[in-house]
């Protein structure tokens, strides 16, 4: 097209009215709404949807008849800081499905500590997709004991949401794409909880017209496969596997890509089993670029007792008939792959930096055969002082900070260059690299440990060092 008609196309469409907003209730009663799941009754007070907590009952959802696909959401929200509540978006109801149980995403309001509110939850269905530890400034948005705005956004596989004008979540999913709109009260734990409140005010909705807010820095949670959303390809993702080819890898220590052990399936870039032991089989593949600060995420999904791992700073230059050097973040079914009992306090279970720092207790992960999210995020620079022949010299470290991820959770977090790295590393495997962990860039590697492992969604962004 050319460059004229595009700008006057794109002004002629920046001259559309949006679409204007509807109110969502009227401020009298509950017409166009019906209560679903459990016995928390609703009522309207002074132009406000009250519900209130009751014993004995499961989550209770007041819902609106209409259904509803793309939209933007505005309301105002009060609640009784001693339990949680949510808005159901794209949700359903329907025999098929746990008797009629109500699922589908859920913008959470949590007063509680962990300040979740604006989290993104899939309720009765897939748990978490986008929890608040990704996005730390966003858990000081909700203001306990005061009214709260929220500002939700579904469109196509897009949902976005802001409390009190600040970004909360940002959720690329393709899972629902319509249903209705619901106002929760949370079950309770015991009798005293009975009697607590939530209120929500100033209910309205656009449907038609609809003009997105600007992109944010948010961090993105995508679970579409192989795909970049527009907010990612601006804050500078781009795919390190198109779903298809094996293009910008090779082999470890090798020229080309291996001529067997890996296959493109289904969209993902598979490693085969095999009866020889590590790297017996395709071996390791690494990224033809290096990289020194970074951020890498991919989805990852392991057979049964399987072993494997996501390497960074990989380095060729140790002679090795294994798998090539770098630091690890540990692939590991945790119950049945005797390598989880190595080690030491666990730091060769899944998520740990292998053979040196483990991963948090608490970490969550699904089981072998389904999904897990994985991300490494390595920035930073720190420069140190160090003896070396009867003086002083700078060592300087880019990249000195990293963190693994699992499922959105911080599992580890270390600093390079330090005299604690050193003496984990002294103690470990790699005690005999020379200069192991002191690397300025390196390749991204997947390892083949001779078991079954699935990739897809490899993906990473270069950040200042």
């Amino acid at each position: 097209m050319r460059p004229l008609l595009t700008s006057l196309l794109l002004l002629a469409a920046a001259a559309l009215p949006a679409q204007s907003w509807k109110p969502l209730f009227n401020g009298q009663d509950l017409s166009g709404w019906k209560v679903l799941n459990g016995t928390a009754p609703f009522t309207v007070r002074d132009g406000m949807i009250v519900g209130t907590t009751v014993g004995q009952s499961p989550n209770t959802f007041l819902c609106t008849s209409q259904i509803y696909g793309d939209f933007i959401l505005e309301l105002e929200v009060w609640l009784d800081s001693s339990f949680n509540s949510g808005v159901q978006i794209r949700s359903e109801s329907h025999a098929a499905y746990q008797n009629g149980r109500v699922h589908g995403y859920q913008v959470d309001l949590d007063p509680s500590p962990r300040r979740w509110s604006g989290g993104i939850y899939d309720e009765a269905r897939r748990g978490w997709l986008y929890p608040l530890d990704v996005n730390p400034p966003a858990r000081q948005a909700f203001r306990n004991g005061q009214w709260n705005h929220l500002h939700i956004e579904a469109i196509g596989a897009s949902i976005r949401t802001w409390v009190n004008g600040i970004p909360c979540a940002d959720l690329v999913d393709g899972m629902t794409a319509k249903g209705f709109i619901g106002l929760q009260v949370h079950s309770i734990g015991s009798p005293d909880q009975a009697g607590k409140e939530v209120r929500w005010r100033n209910l309205r909705i656009q449907t038609d017209g609809l003009v997105q807010r600007p992109w944010t820095q948010v961090y993105v949670v995508n679970t579409i496969p192989n795909y970049l959303s527009p907010q990612e390809r601006a804050q500078g993702w781009r795919l390190l596997f198109d779903g298809k080819t094996t293009q910008g890898w090779r082999g470890a220590h090798k020229e080309t890509f291996p001529e067997q052990g890996w296959k493109v399936v289904n969209g993902e870039l598979r490693v085969e089993p095999s009866a020889g032991g590590e790297s017996a089989n395709g071996g390791d593949i690494v990224t033809l670029e290096e990289f020194t600060a970074f951020e890498l995420a991919l989805d990852f999904k392991l057979a049964p007792g399987a072993n494997s791992g996501i390497k960074y700073f990989v380095t060729e230059q140790y002679p090795t008939t294994g798998s090539a050097i770098g630091l690890e973040y540990q692939l590991l079914d945790d119950a049945l792959h005797p390598d989880a009992k190595e080690g030491a306090a666990g730091n060769r279970k899944l998520g740990s930096l292998y053979d040196l720092i483990p991963a948090h207790s608490g970490k969550m992960y699904n089981p072998p055969g389904e999904w897990n999210h994985a991300r490494v995020v390595v920035s930073g620079t720190r420069t140190d002082l160090i003896p070396a022949a009867n003086q002083t010299e700078h060592r300087i470290f880019r990249g000195a900070q990293a963190e693994h991820w699992l499922n959105h959770r911080l599992v580890v977090r270390y600093d390079r260059g330090t005299q604690m790295f050193d003496a984990l590393v002294a103690r470990s495997k790699y005690a005999g690299y020379q200069g192991f962990g002191q690397w300025q860039t390196g390749r991204i590697l997947l390892q083949d440990h001779g078991n079954e492992v699935h990739f897809r969604s490899i993906k990473v962004r270069p950040l200042a060092p």
